[in-house]
């Protein structure tokens, strides 16, 4: 057989292409839907962490004196973490407590740090592990008038 006879035969010949088309959109279209479904939970697991961090500089800010802030901003940011159901495998609050040290009259404000670590085992998906660090900052205002202990 020459070789523009057995082109010109795998031309006209063209069952099962269709088939072959259909598979191969269905392996890009999965694809496509695990990734975003992968973005989504990421987007959700950071907006829980900035509400907690929100949670945690509120705390801190209503605490009375700057040693009472901390565990104050790391209890409320658990609490939060909790009731979102957000499980992370680390957890690291720290609170910027400079602002207790203005005398009242002065605007000051507490600035709390979250850390927490989102394990992909979550997802449930076969061979895929690791995690991700979500780090969110939040900035909470003290009350300008009330008495401050040094």
């Amino acid at each position: 057989m020459k070789l523009n006879q057995w082109i010109n035969r795998a031309r006209s010949n063209d069952r099962g292409d269709a088939t072959i088309e259909l598979c191969l959109a269905i392996v890009v279209l999965l694809v496509l839907l695990g990734w975003m479904y992968a973005y989504g939970i990421n987007r959700q697991a950071h907006q829980k962490v900035e509400h907690a961090a929100g949670e945690a500089a509120r705390a801190a800010s209503l605490s009375r004196t700057a040693a009472q802030a901390n565990p104050l901003a790391y209890q409320a940011a658990l609490d939060s973490m909790d009731g979102q159901g957000l499980k992370c495998t680390t957890m690291n609050v720290s609170a910027d407590t400079s602002g207790f040290r203005t005398r009242p009259g002065v605007s000051a404000t507490v600035e709390v740090t979250v850390s927490c670590e989102v394990s992909y085992d979550a997802l449930g998906w076969p061979g895929v592990s690791g995690g991700r660090t979500i780090e969110v900052t939040a900035i909470s205002p003290i009350d300008t008038f009330r008495e401050r202990a040094r």
